[in-house]
Protein backbone atom coordinates (compact mmCIF):
# COMPACT_ATOMS: atom_id res chain seq x y z
CA UNK A 1 0.00 0.00 0.00
CA UNK A 2 1.88 3.49 -0.95
CA UNK A 3 1.85 6.13 1.87
CA UNK A 4 -0.55 8.29 0.06
CA UNK A 5 -2.95 5.52 0.44
CA UNK A 6 -2.41 4.55 4.06
CA UNK A 7 -2.45 8.46 4.69
CA UNK A 8 -6.35 8.49 3.28
CA UNK A 9 -7.33 5.45 4.85
CA UNK A 10 -6.09 6.60 7.80
CA UNK A 11 -7.51 10.60 7.63
CA UNK A 12 -10.95 8.23 6.66
CA UNK A 13 -10.60 6.23 9.84
CA UNK A 14 -10.31 9.73 11.78
CA UNK A 15 -13.11 11.59 10.46
CA UNK A 16 -15.26 8.49 11.16
CA UNK A 17 -14.05 8.55 14.52
CA UNK A 18 -14.27 12.33 15.30
CA UNK A 19 -18.03 12.29 13.83
CA UNK A 20 -18.80 9.10 16.40
CA UNK A 21 -17.86 11.28 18.84
CA UNK A 22 -19.47 14.51 17.53
CA UNK A 23 -22.87 12.43 17.77
CA UNK A 24 -22.23 11.68 21.75
CA UNK A 25 -21.40 15.43 22.01
CA UNK A 26 -24.67 16.32 20.38
CA UNK A 27 -26.47 13.76 22.47
CA UNK A 28 -25.86 15.67 25.07
CA UNK A 29 -27.96 18.45 24.90
CA UNK A 30 -30.86 17.02 22.97
CA UNK A 31 -34.08 18.28 24.58
CA UNK A 32 -32.21 21.29 26.59
CA UNK A 33 -34.25 24.36 26.32
CA UNK A 34 -31.69 26.77 28.03
CA UNK A 35 -29.35 28.31 25.32
CA UNK A 36 -26.13 29.16 28.09
CA UNK A 37 -26.35 25.37 29.28
CA UNK A 38 -26.31 24.09 25.46
CA UNK A 39 -22.96 26.43 24.50
CA UNK A 40 -21.73 25.68 27.97
CA UNK A 41 -22.05 21.58 27.27
CA UNK A 42 -20.44 21.95 23.55
CA UNK A 43 -17.38 23.76 24.94
CA UNK A 44 -16.74 21.63 27.73
CA UNK A 45 -17.64 18.88 25.24
CA UNK A 46 -14.98 20.16 23.04
CA UNK A 47 -12.36 20.26 25.66
CA UNK A 48 -12.97 16.39 26.90
CA UNK A 49 -13.54 15.01 23.40
CA UNK A 50 -11.02 16.58 21.37
CA UNK A 51 -8.51 17.93 23.79
CA UNK A 52 -8.92 21.59 22.68
CA UNK A 53 -6.78 24.18 24.62
CA UNK A 54 -10.13 26.46 25.24
CA UNK A 55 -13.35 26.84 23.33
CA UNK A 56 -15.65 29.44 23.41
CA UNK A 57 -19.39 30.71 22.42
CA UNK A 58 -21.02 33.83 21.62
CA UNK A 59 -24.68 34.72 20.85
CA UNK A 60 -25.56 37.50 18.77
CA UNK A 61 -27.71 39.94 20.71
CA UNK A 62 -31.51 41.01 19.82
CA UNK A 63 -30.38 43.89 18.24
CA UNK A 64 -28.10 42.38 16.23
CA UNK A 65 -25.40 44.63 16.72
CA UNK A 66 -23.11 42.60 18.96
CA UNK A 67 -22.15 39.48 20.20
CA UNK A 68 -22.40 38.28 24.01
CA UNK A 69 -19.66 35.81 25.30
CA UNK A 70 -22.14 33.16 27.01
CA UNK A 71 -19.55 30.14 27.12
CA UNK A 72 -15.97 29.50 27.57
CA UNK A 73 -14.28 26.46 28.81
CA UNK A 74 -10.82 24.83 28.93
CA UNK A 75 -8.02 27.51 29.36
CA UNK A 76 -9.93 30.07 30.16
CA UNK A 77 -13.65 30.01 32.19
CA UNK A 78 -14.29 33.67 32.24
CA UNK A 79 -16.83 35.54 30.79
CA UNK A 80 -16.06 39.13 31.07
CA UNK A 81 -12.76 40.63 29.38
CA UNK A 82 -12.13 42.01 26.30
CA UNK A 83 -13.88 39.82 24.50
CA UNK A 84 -17.05 39.29 26.37
CA UNK A 85 -18.86 41.45 23.97
CA UNK A 86 -17.87 41.92 20.16
CA UNK A 87 -18.59 45.08 18.27
CA UNK A 88 -20.67 42.28 15.03
CA UNK A 89 -18.36 42.89 11.94
CA UNK A 90 -15.34 43.80 14.05
CA UNK A 91 -12.53 40.98 15.12
CA UNK A 92 -12.68 37.54 13.24
CA UNK A 93 -15.81 36.25 15.90
CA UNK A 94 -17.41 39.40 14.96
CA UNK A 95 -16.96 39.07 11.12
CA UNK A 96 -17.33 35.42 11.40
CA UNK A 97 -21.00 36.48 12.35
CA UNK A 98 -21.72 39.04 9.87
CA UNK A 99 -20.16 37.32 6.69
CA UNK A 100 -21.59 33.50 7.89
CA UNK A 101 -17.52 31.74 6.44
CA UNK A 102 -16.31 28.72 8.53
CA UNK A 103 -12.63 29.72 9.09
CA UNK A 104 -9.63 27.08 10.27
CA UNK A 105 -6.50 28.65 10.63
CA UNK A 106 -3.53 26.78 11.61
CA UNK A 107 -0.32 29.26 12.37
CA UNK A 108 -2.60 31.80 14.50
CA UNK A 109 0.60 33.55 15.72
CA UNK A 110 1.25 34.62 12.16
CA UNK A 111 -2.44 35.72 11.31
CA UNK A 112 -2.76 39.52 11.14
CA UNK A 113 -6.01 39.95 12.92
CA UNK A 114 -5.06 38.41 15.84
CA UNK A 115 -4.94 41.09 18.38
CA UNK A 116 -2.22 39.98 21.11
CA UNK A 117 0.20 37.62 19.39
CA UNK A 118 2.24 37.82 22.18
CA UNK A 119 -0.70 35.79 24.02
CA UNK A 120 -0.82 33.19 21.42
CA UNK A 121 2.49 32.47 21.37
CA UNK A 122 3.34 32.81 25.30
CA UNK A 123 0.17 30.21 25.33
CA UNK A 124 1.39 27.77 22.35
CA UNK A 125 -1.99 28.38 20.56
CA UNK A 126 -1.47 26.96 17.02
CA UNK A 127 -4.71 26.25 15.93
CA UNK A 128 -8.23 27.84 15.55
CA UNK A 129 -11.56 26.99 14.24
CA UNK A 130 -14.38 29.69 13.97
CA UNK A 131 -17.91 28.53 12.52
CA UNK A 132 -21.18 30.32 12.17
CA UNK A 133 -23.97 29.12 13.63
CA UNK A 134 -26.75 29.28 11.54
CA UNK A 135 -30.50 29.64 11.89
CA UNK A 136 -33.40 30.83 9.28
CA UNK A 137 -30.44 32.27 7.05
CA UNK A 138 -28.90 34.47 9.52
CA UNK A 139 -25.75 33.70 11.96
CA UNK A 140 -26.84 33.86 15.51
CA UNK A 141 -23.60 32.70 17.49
CA UNK A 142 -20.29 31.72 16.64
CA UNK A 143 -18.59 28.78 18.03
CA UNK A 144 -14.25 29.29 18.11
CA UNK A 145 -11.97 26.74 19.02
CA UNK A 146 -8.20 26.75 20.18
CA UNK A 147 -5.55 24.09 19.92
CA UNK A 148 -2.30 23.97 20.59
CA UNK A 149 -1.43 21.42 17.95
CA UNK A 150 -2.62 22.11 14.43
CA UNK A 151 -5.82 20.97 13.19
CA UNK A 152 -6.82 18.69 10.66
CA UNK A 153 -8.87 20.34 7.81
CA UNK A 154 -11.31 17.25 8.04
CA UNK A 155 -11.93 18.66 11.87
CA UNK A 156 -13.65 21.62 10.16
CA UNK A 157 -15.89 19.69 8.39
CA UNK A 158 -16.50 17.95 12.11
CA UNK A 159 -17.37 21.27 13.57
CA UNK A 160 -19.07 22.34 10.91
CA UNK A 161 -21.84 19.21 11.44
CA UNK A 162 -21.47 19.73 14.99
CA UNK A 163 -22.67 23.62 14.49
CA UNK A 164 -25.53 22.57 12.65
CA UNK A 165 -27.08 20.71 15.93
CA UNK A 166 -25.94 23.61 17.87
CA UNK A 167 -27.66 25.75 16.18
CA UNK A 168 -30.69 24.08 15.94
CA UNK A 169 -30.67 23.10 19.82
CA UNK A 170 -30.07 27.18 20.89
CA UNK A 171 -32.62 28.62 18.07
CA UNK A 172 -35.18 26.41 19.93
CA UNK A 173 -33.73 27.46 23.15
CA UNK A 174 -33.69 31.06 22.61
CA UNK A 175 -37.40 30.86 21.15
CA UNK A 176 -38.71 29.13 24.10
CA UNK A 177 -36.89 31.60 26.64
CA UNK A 178 -38.41 34.57 24.62
CA UNK A 179 -41.74 32.56 25.33
CA UNK A 180 -41.09 32.77 28.73
CA UNK A 181 -40.44 36.25 28.53
CA UNK A 182 -43.45 37.29 27.11
CA UNK A 183 -45.54 35.47 29.62
CA UNK A 184 -43.68 37.23 32.54
CA UNK A 185 -44.26 40.40 30.78
CA UNK A 186 -47.98 39.20 30.57
CA UNK A 187 -48.32 39.06 34.10
CA UNK A 188 -47.50 42.68 34.71
CA UNK A 189 -49.33 44.04 32.00
CA UNK A 190 -51.09 47.51 32.81
CA UNK A 191 -49.06 47.44 36.44
CA UNK A 192 -46.64 49.44 38.15
CA UNK A 193 -46.39 51.38 34.71
CA UNK A 194 -45.90 48.75 32.82
CA UNK A 195 -47.21 48.30 29.06
CA UNK A 196 -50.90 47.79 28.17
CA UNK A 197 -52.44 45.37 26.21
CA UNK A 198 -53.08 47.72 23.37
CA UNK A 199 -50.04 48.83 23.49
CA UNK A 200 -48.11 45.24 23.38
CA UNK A 201 -50.64 44.86 20.32
CA UNK A 202 -50.31 47.86 18.56
CA UNK A 203 -46.26 47.12 19.03
CA UNK A 204 -46.45 43.41 17.30
CA UNK A 205 -49.53 44.65 14.66
CA UNK A 206 -46.75 48.28 13.52
CA UNK A 207 -48.39 51.17 12.11
CA UNK A 208 -51.74 52.80 13.08
CA UNK A 209 -53.31 49.79 12.61
CA UNK A 210 -54.92 49.42 16.24
CA UNK A 211 -58.24 51.19 17.44
CA UNK A 212 -59.45 51.22 21.22
CA UNK A 213 -62.77 50.92 22.35
CA UNK A 214 -63.89 50.93 25.64
CA UNK A 215 -62.12 51.30 28.55
CA UNK A 216 -59.07 48.78 29.15
CA UNK A 217 -59.20 46.72 31.70
CA UNK A 218 -56.74 43.57 33.15
CA UNK A 219 -56.98 40.73 32.06
CA UNK A 220 -56.89 37.12 33.04
CA UNK A 221 -52.95 36.25 31.77
CA UNK A 222 -54.06 33.37 29.75
CA UNK A 223 -56.51 35.42 27.71
CA UNK A 224 -53.88 37.95 27.35
CA UNK A 225 -51.78 35.81 26.21
CA UNK A 226 -54.13 34.07 23.84
CA UNK A 227 -54.80 37.71 22.30
CA UNK A 228 -51.20 38.13 22.02
CA UNK A 229 -50.67 34.83 20.25
CA UNK A 230 -53.37 35.54 17.51
CA UNK A 231 -51.81 39.33 16.58
CA UNK A 232 -48.42 37.60 16.36
CA UNK A 233 -49.85 35.48 13.63
CA UNK A 234 -51.83 38.06 11.99
CA UNK A 235 -49.13 40.69 12.15
CA UNK A 236 -46.97 38.47 9.10
CA UNK A 237 -50.05 38.77 7.22
CA UNK A 238 -51.54 41.73 5.02
CA UNK A 239 -53.40 43.16 8.55
CA UNK A 240 -54.79 46.55 7.46
CA UNK A 241 -57.37 46.87 10.84
CA UNK A 242 -57.71 45.96 13.69
CA UNK A 243 -59.91 46.63 17.07
CA UNK A 244 -59.23 46.18 20.43
CA UNK A 245 -63.06 46.11 21.95
CA UNK A 246 -63.73 45.66 25.38
CA UNK A 247 -67.36 44.84 26.67
CA UNK A 248 -69.09 44.47 30.00
CA UNK A 249 -67.50 40.71 30.73
CA UNK A 250 -66.15 39.74 27.17
CA UNK A 251 -63.42 41.02 25.23
CA UNK A 252 -62.63 40.93 21.70
CA UNK A 253 -60.32 41.31 19.25
CA UNK A 254 -60.85 41.90 15.50
CA UNK A 255 -58.92 42.40 12.38
CA UNK A 256 -59.61 42.87 8.84
CA UNK A 257 -56.85 41.69 6.05
CA UNK A 258 -56.78 42.12 2.80
CA UNK A 259 -54.15 42.43 -0.44
CA UNK A 260 -52.94 45.73 -1.94
CA UNK A 261 -53.45 44.77 -5.43
CA UNK A 262 -56.71 43.35 -4.62
CA UNK A 263 -55.68 39.23 -5.20
CA UNK A 264 -56.75 36.07 -3.19
CA UNK A 265 -55.65 36.43 -0.27
CA UNK A 266 -53.38 32.85 -0.66
CA UNK A 267 -51.02 33.58 2.18
CA UNK A 268 -53.96 34.56 4.55
CA UNK A 269 -56.06 31.24 3.95
CA UNK A 270 -53.02 29.21 4.47
CA UNK A 271 -52.99 30.71 7.89
CA UNK A 272 -56.32 30.46 8.73
CA UNK A 273 -56.32 26.70 7.96
CA UNK A 274 -52.56 26.02 9.69
CA UNK A 275 -52.21 24.23 12.85
CA UNK A 276 -51.28 26.97 14.60
CA UNK A 277 -54.34 29.10 14.00
CA UNK A 278 -56.44 25.65 14.74
CA UNK A 279 -54.78 25.58 18.13
CA UNK A 280 -55.99 29.10 18.55
CA UNK A 281 -59.32 28.60 18.01
CA UNK A 282 -59.41 25.66 20.06
CA UNK A 283 -57.72 27.24 23.03
CA UNK A 284 -60.09 30.28 22.48
CA UNK A 285 -62.91 27.79 22.93
CA UNK A 286 -61.66 26.01 25.97
CA UNK A 287 -61.69 29.30 27.50
CA UNK A 288 -65.39 29.94 26.71
CA UNK A 289 -64.42 32.06 23.62
CA UNK A 290 -65.35 32.34 20.04
CA UNK A 291 -63.09 32.82 17.03
CA UNK A 292 -64.33 33.65 13.72
CA UNK A 293 -63.67 34.15 10.38
CA UNK A 294 -65.77 35.48 7.43
CA UNK A 295 -64.43 36.51 3.80
CA UNK A 296 -66.04 38.23 0.87
CA UNK A 297 -67.27 36.50 -2.50
CA UNK A 298 -63.68 37.21 -4.47
CA UNK A 299 -61.64 35.83 -1.21
CA UNK A 300 -60.21 39.47 -1.35
CA UNK A 301 -60.96 40.66 1.97
CA UNK A 302 -60.93 38.74 5.36
CA UNK A 303 -62.48 39.42 8.93
CA UNK A 304 -60.98 37.67 11.89
CA UNK A 305 -62.75 37.79 15.17
CA UNK A 306 -61.96 36.05 18.55
CA UNK A 307 -64.16 37.13 21.43
CA UNK A 308 -63.06 35.90 25.03
CA UNK A 309 -64.02 36.45 28.69
CA UNK A 310 -62.31 39.00 30.73
CA UNK A 311 -61.55 36.49 33.33
CA UNK A 312 -61.57 32.66 33.37
CA UNK A 313 -62.27 32.08 37.16
CA UNK A 314 -65.44 33.89 39.06
CA UNK A 315 -64.20 37.52 41.02
CA UNK A 316 -64.43 35.69 44.71
CA UNK A 317 -61.04 33.85 43.91
CA UNK A 318 -58.54 35.06 45.73
CA UNK A 319 -56.02 36.70 43.70
CA UNK A 320 -53.07 34.27 43.73
CA UNK A 321 -55.43 31.12 43.26
CA UNK A 322 -57.14 32.85 40.73
CA UNK A 323 -53.99 33.68 38.69
CA UNK A 324 -52.36 30.15 39.10
CA UNK A 325 -55.54 28.67 37.69
CA UNK A 326 -55.28 31.01 34.69
CA UNK A 327 -51.83 30.38 34.04
CA UNK A 328 -51.98 26.36 34.84
CA UNK A 329 -54.86 26.48 32.32
CA UNK A 330 -52.66 28.38 29.54
CA UNK A 331 -49.84 25.90 29.73
CA UNK A 332 -52.11 22.54 29.98
CA UNK A 333 -54.31 24.24 27.12
CA UNK A 334 -50.24 24.49 25.49
CA UNK A 335 -49.07 20.95 26.64
CA UNK A 336 -52.42 19.10 25.38
CA UNK A 337 -52.28 20.43 21.73
CA UNK A 338 -49.41 19.58 19.75
CA UNK A 339 -46.01 18.83 21.13
CA UNK A 340 -43.66 20.37 18.28
CA UNK A 341 -40.98 18.79 19.02
CA UNK A 342 -42.08 15.01 18.59
CA UNK A 343 -45.08 15.48 16.98
CA UNK A 344 -47.55 13.75 19.90
CA UNK A 345 -50.52 14.54 20.32
CA UNK A 346 -51.24 14.87 23.89
CA UNK A 347 -55.32 15.67 23.85
CA UNK A 348 -56.54 16.86 26.79
CA UNK A 349 -54.16 15.72 29.13
CA UNK A 350 -52.11 18.69 29.37
CA UNK A 351 -55.15 21.03 30.79
CA UNK A 352 -55.65 17.98 32.98
CA UNK A 353 -52.76 18.28 34.65
CA UNK A 354 -52.03 21.43 34.82
CA UNK A 355 -55.54 22.18 36.93
CA UNK A 356 -55.24 19.13 38.96
CA UNK A 357 -51.75 19.87 39.76
CA UNK A 358 -52.85 23.33 40.70
CA UNK A 359 -55.51 22.40 43.03
CA UNK A 360 -53.15 19.32 45.11
CA UNK A 361 -50.46 22.18 45.29
CA UNK A 362 -48.87 22.49 48.83
CA UNK A 363 -49.78 26.09 50.27
CA UNK A 364 -45.64 26.25 51.66
CA UNK A 365 -42.87 26.60 48.73
CA UNK A 366 -40.29 24.30 49.88
CA UNK A 367 -37.59 26.59 48.18
CA UNK A 368 -35.31 28.09 51.06
CA UNK A 369 -35.16 31.86 51.28
CA UNK A 370 -31.74 32.57 49.18
CA UNK A 371 -33.53 29.65 46.49
CA UNK A 372 -36.73 32.08 46.48
CA UNK A 373 -34.45 34.92 45.75
CA UNK A 374 -33.32 33.18 42.76
CA UNK A 375 -36.00 31.94 40.93
CA UNK A 376 -37.78 34.81 41.14
CA UNK A 377 -34.53 36.79 38.93
CA UNK A 378 -34.71 33.98 36.80
CA UNK A 379 -38.38 34.20 36.11
CA UNK A 380 -37.79 38.23 35.07
CA UNK A 381 -34.91 37.10 32.64
CA UNK A 382 -31.56 37.93 34.66
CA UNK A 383 -29.07 35.51 33.78
CA UNK A 384 -26.70 34.13 36.66
CA UNK A 385 -24.23 37.03 36.06
CA UNK A 386 -26.60 39.79 36.90
CA UNK A 387 -28.29 37.33 40.11
CA UNK A 388 -24.79 37.19 41.37
CA UNK A 389 -24.20 40.91 41.53
CA UNK A 390 -28.04 41.67 42.63
CA UNK A 391 -27.98 39.16 45.75
CA UNK A 392 -23.96 39.44 45.97
CA UNK A 393 -23.21 36.15 45.98
CA UNK A 394 -20.90 34.53 42.98
CA UNK A 395 -21.87 32.67 39.92
CA UNK A 396 -21.03 29.57 41.38
CA UNK A 397 -23.69 29.94 44.19
CA UNK A 398 -26.17 31.17 42.23
CA UNK A 399 -25.50 27.78 39.62
CA UNK A 400 -25.40 25.73 43.18
CA UNK A 401 -29.10 27.59 44.54
CA UNK A 402 -30.24 26.79 41.20
CA UNK A 403 -29.60 23.35 41.33
CA UNK A 404 -30.65 22.47 44.39
CA UNK A 405 -34.05 24.44 43.43
CA UNK A 406 -34.62 22.46 40.67
CA UNK A 407 -33.97 18.93 42.59
CA UNK A 408 -36.69 20.10 45.28
CA UNK A 409 -38.80 20.85 42.29
CA UNK A 410 -38.50 17.60 41.02
CA UNK A 411 -37.58 19.29 37.44
CA UNK A 412 -34.48 19.34 34.89
CA UNK A 413 -34.55 22.43 33.37
CA UNK A 414 -34.67 26.20 35.19
CA UNK A 415 -37.66 26.96 32.77
CA UNK A 416 -39.34 24.23 34.43
CA UNK A 417 -38.56 24.96 37.46
CA UNK A 418 -39.99 28.73 37.09
CA UNK A 419 -43.06 26.95 35.79
CA UNK A 420 -43.64 24.71 38.36
CA UNK A 421 -42.93 27.34 40.87
CA UNK A 422 -45.45 29.72 39.41
CA UNK A 423 -48.28 26.79 38.98
CA UNK A 424 -47.75 26.68 42.63
CA UNK A 425 -48.09 30.03 43.57
CA UNK A 426 -44.84 30.41 45.03
CA UNK A 427 -44.25 33.11 42.16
Amino acid sequence: MSKMASRQKMDVSRLLFDLKRCSELMSRFTGWLEADAIATCITEGLIEQFSCAFARVWLVEPDRKSLRLVASSGLYTRLDGSFARVPMGSFKVGRIAQHCIPFLSNALPDETWVKDRAWAIENNIQGFAGLPLMAEGQAIGVLAVFSHAPMAPEFLEVLQMLSLSVAGALAGALNHESIIRARVGLSNVGQDGGSTLSEQLATLLGGHKLSLLGMEKTLSPAIAQLLVEVASGLSCLACRYCRLVYEADTVAFEAMLATADGDPLLSVSGFLESEAFEAIAIKAQQMGGTLQTQANADQTVMEVRVQLPQRLFPEGLPDSLAEGLAEGLAEGLAEGLTDRFSGRVLAGEGLLNGLSGIAASPLTSPLSEREQEVIVLLSQGFRDRDISAQLFISERTVKFHAKNMMAKLGVKTRVQAIFEATKQGWL
